[in-house]
This record gives structure tokens, C-alpha cells and sequence, in this order.
């Protein structure tokens, strides 16, 4: 296989999606990413983060890479890599700034001579891991080629020719009465040499250095140009070689290198994001992806973009469980407010977005369905800008859903119709579930109606749980169970002595 992506093995399946679509910013996914790719804004990533992948295959490519870079002394040598070649870049940004000819034409050379140091040091490297992705390794091979082929070997050997041309120019400034002259050398030692062996016969043992640091200097001022434009008139042949050099390599960047560099740092930059994710005891899995296979379970995940912003506390991440059987399509989530069912909603959703994406995904072990398409309704507050009510808004946004989804797609219903009366909160919410049911698409509904786990045998009802000793503290596990609302209030009432036979016994007292 000829290697044209580390991200895709078949580049005729990319899809875009936009930042705003609804369902990002519900999940919380626009947070996640802008985590993942804050100190990374070179390279561009969010456009890689943007693309969910509907190609089981394509999935299972990335996931190979993924596996092979967890391994510690690979990442090393790729993070060398990414540093050469932004040196690399560095250097042909610094030219493009530069004023003077010859100063611009000075760094291209060492940009020159950078790229093939960094290009063979790399390929030495990679021959020392052994790799398993098949990205991985057919970029090995390309990269073998590429560096043994004669177009390579050539560009490197007349950088070093030029670069050695250029170092054999030897010659003096002479300065007097505001004036100068460029000369040949004629044997003349420069005065630093002479100096420090006018002065070594005082040296005595080791003595502090005094020298100062100055910063890189990178630029030329008008007289230094001018000295350089004499130079070059004493040294025609070296800088006529320069000349012709940077003449036939103007653009000396392999663009499949190029490619290799930006696309790599999609991997780098999740593994190293979920790698402090880790250090707090949570695990990720590499999620088995089907397009045919309805059966889903998930162990021990949690909401990933929680788990990053309680990255700074000492709060512990709750991690649920769920499955759903070949038949069951539906999950109803019912319980306590803040008990954690919108987390489990936005954990559910993620899941199924990073592995559509080939990322190991928060969990012990999980398997999942490949959705093409992804929709969310989460409760918003009513804006007074927007003509529209709050349940005209509900029910536009579910029409559009329903318009659009397909079998394959996943829904994910957060808290809608809270705004009208129960009555007329149920008799909706039975209409559109009838929809769902008959679509056969996969769905988690947050609610506060209880009737709905009742209406299918494709709905499984999840419940939150609170702590037994004191139902008012929520223990954020959503757990199959069926549902039982006022089982909390009466709970919590009995806590306070508030039950009806507890306040009549009081009355009598």
C-alpha cells in the first residue's frame, strides 16, 4: 500500500461537519476540543477534530497509530521530529522577514541543511521501534525511499557542498577614520585567537566566566549588508553556487512529509491530553465500532470534558455503566435533579463522537454503534431576542430532528417540554417517542416523565441513584432500574419528618 495519510487510509471518505452544529456545543465537545488543541494552534487541529469518520475501517487505522505512539520511546522520536521540522519552518519564516539578499538566502540554506539532518535522523529512528499500525508502517517505507532515493541524496549533498563552500571565506574588515575595507585574508590570525594566547601564560586554575550571553542574532543592519555585498565580490564562486543551489530547490519540503507532520499531531496532541486525564486513575479503551452490530456496552466511562475541568480538584469522576441488547434502541433517564442524568446524556454522546473520530474513548472496555449522524435537544434558556416561545422553539427543533435522522443516527433528548403542563409534556412526549420507536434510531431522553419507559420494548429505563443512608446525597451512578420519581420525595421527606403520617403524629403531639 502506497501511504498517503497517517489519518486516512482511504481519503475519499472525509466529511466535514460545522463548529456550531447543535449537537457540539450540547456535548460539550467545543470545550474538549479547544482543550486538546490550546497549546497546539500551529498545526491547525481543530479542522481534524472536526471530521467524524462514518468508515469502520478508517476507525480501526487511526486506533492501530494510536496504539503503536502509547508507546513512550516512539512518541520521543516523534516529538523530535515535530521539533526539527518546526525549527525548520522557523528558519523560512526568519527569511521571509529578513530584509538583505544574502541574509534571506543564508537561513534558506540552513533550512536546507536542518530538513535533511531531521529527515535521516528520523528514518534511523523509526527503525528502531518495532511498528504494528499499518499507517505507521507504510509511512516507514515511504520514508526509507524517499531518503534513499537519488533526488534526496543529491539535495543533501550540494547543501553540504554550498555550506562548506561558504565556510572556507575567510577575510578582514579594516577600520579607520570612519571608514572601511573589505580584503582578502593573507595568513592574518584573528585577535581573539592572538588574545587568548597573549594571556593563557596568567591563567591560573579555573576562573568565572564573565562572558555575556547576547541573543541569536538573525538580522543584518545596513553596514553589515554592505560588508557582505564586498564579500561577495571578493568570493564570486561560493556565493554563486548558493545562487544556483537555492535557484533549483525552492520548495525542498516532500509534501507527503509535510502532510505527515501536520496529521501526526491529531494523535499527539489527544494522547498527551488524556494522558493527565489518566494520572487521576480513569481509563480509556480502544471501542470495538460496528456499522451492522445494534448491540452496545460500555464499562466504567464518564463524561471526558467533566473530567478535564475537575482536573484541578481533589472531586473524584463518577464512571457508569450501560448495554443495550440487539433489540433495545432507547434509553430513558430518569431521577433526582443534579443527580447526574445530563452527564450520563453528554457521556453517551461523546462516546460515540471520539470513537468516530478512531480516539480511545473514556472506559474499561466498550462497544459501539457508528452513527451517521449525531443529533442533540438540549433545554436552553428562553432568549427574549427569539420571537419564538419556548415550547414553539422544542417542538421546531424536534420537527428538524426527526426531518433529518435517519436508523442509523443517534438522538439525544435533554429535559424538552419542561416549559408546559404535564398533561401536555406527555401527550408530546408519547407522539415523539412513537417517531423514535418507529424510526429504530438509538436515543437517550433525560426526563421527568416516568410513563415513557413504559411505551416499547426498545426502551430500557435508567434511573439515577441517590445514597440510601441520606437520599439527599446524590451518588451520580445511573444505574437500569425502573422508575420511580416519588420514591426520592418521599425519601428525603421521611428524612424531615415531613411524611403525612410523621406530620399528623406531630399535630397530635
Amino acid at each position: 500500500m502506497s501511504f498517503k495519510s497517517i489519518l486516512y487510509n482511504n481519503l475519499k471518505i472525509q466529511k466535514d461537519i460545522s463548529h456550531k452544529a447543535p449537537f457540539i456545543k450540547d456535548l460539550n465537545l467545543d470545550q474538549l476540543i479547544d482543550a486538546i488543541t490550546s497549546d497546539k494552534e500551529k498545526y491547525n487541529l481543530e479542522s481534524f477534530f472536526y471530521k467524524p469518520l462514518y468508515d469502520v475501517e478508517t476507525i480501526y487505522y487511526r486506533q492501530e497509530v494510536m496504539r503503536d505512539l502509547e508507546n513512550a520511546t516512539l512518541m520521543s522520536f516523534i516529538k523530535a521530529f515535530t521539533e526539527n521540522m518546526n525549527i525548520v519552518f522557523e528558519y523560512l519564516s526568519m527569511a521571509e522577514k529578513l530584509e538583505y539578499e544574502y541574509n534571506k538566502k543564508g537561513w534558506f540554506l540552513e533550512a536546507i541543511l536542518e530538513y535533511c539532518d531531521l529527515v535521516t535522523e528520523f528514518l534511523e529512528n523509526l527503525n528502531k521501534v518495532d511498528l504494528h499500525s499499518r499507517g505507521l508502517q507504510s509511512f516507514l517505507k515511504y520514508l526509507a525511499k524517499y531518503v534513499n532515493s537519488d533526488e534526496f541524496k543529491l539535495l543533501k549533498s550540494e547543501a553540504q557542498q554550498v555550506k562548506v563552500g561558504l565556510e572556507k571565506v575567510r577575510y578582514c574588515i579594516i577600520i579607520k577614520s570612519g571608514k572601511f575595507t573589505v580584503r582578502k585574508c593573507e595568513g592574518e590570525e584573528g585577535y581573539s585567537e592572538e588574545i587568548e594566547r597573549v594571556f593563557s601564560k596568567f591563567r591560573q586554575g579555573g576562573a568565572k566566566n564573565y562572558l555575556v550571553d547576547f541573543l541569536k542574532k538573525t538580522g543584518m543592519n545596513h553596514i553589515e549588508a554592505k560588508i557582505l555585498d564586498f564579500v561577495r565580490y571578493l568570493f564570486a564562486k561560493p556565493f554563486a553556487e548558493l545562487d544556483r543551489f537555492l535557484s533549483k530547490y525552492e520548495q525542498f519540503i516532500d509534501n507527503t512529509i509535510r502532510n505527515f507532520y501536520y496529521e501526526i499531531q491529531f494523535y499527539v496532541a489527544y494522547l498527551d491530553f488524556i494522558s493527565h486525564i489518566k494520572e487521576k486513575g480513569l481509563s480509556f479503551c480502544y471501542p470495538k465500532v460496528s456499522k451492522s452490530d445494534r448491540e452496545e456496552f460500555v464499562k466504567g466511562s464518564f463524561d471526558l470534558t467533566l473530567a478535564y475541568v475537575m482536573l484541578p480538584t481533589q472531586n473524584t469522576v463518577v464512571c457508569n455503566d450501560y448495554y443495550l441488547n440487539n433489540f433495545e434502541r432507547i434509553i430513558i433517564v430518569t431521577g433526582p435533579n443534579q443527580g447526574g442524568k445530563t452527564t450520563f446524556a453528554r457521556m453517551f454522546g461523546q462516546l460515540h463522537y471520539l470513537a468516530s473520530l478512531g480516539c480511545p474513548v473514556p472506559g474499561l472496555e466498550t462497544k459501539l454503534f457508528l452513527p451517521d449522524k449525531i443529533f442533540t435537544h438540549f433545554e436552553r434558556e428562553e432568549d427574549i431576542r427569539n420571537l419564538h416561545g419556548k415550547l414553539e422553539y422544542d417542538l421546531v427543533r424536534i420537527y428538524e430532528i426527526l426531518e433529518y435522522a435517519t436508523p442509523n443516527s443517534i438522538l439525544i433528548l435533554n429535559e424538552i417540554f419542561s416549559s408546559t403542563t404535564l398533561k401536555d409534556a406527555l401527550f408530546l412526549s408519547k407522539k415523539i417517542m412513537e417517531r423514535i420507536v418507529e424510526l429504530g434510531a438509538f436515543c437517550v431522553w433525560v426526563t421527568f416523565i416516568d410513563e415513557l419507559c413504559r411505551l416499547s420494548d426498545k426502551i430500557v429505563s435508567m434511573a439515577c441513584t441517590v445514597d440510601p443512608q441520606n437520599p439527599t446525597n446524590r451518588t451520580f451512578k445511573v444505574i437500569r432500574k425502573s422508575a420511580d420519581g416519588l420514591a426520592y420525595a418521599i425519601s428525603i421527606a421521611k428524612k424531615y419528618n415531613l411524611t403525612y403520617d410523621q406530620i399528623k403524629e406531630r399535630i397530635k403531639l
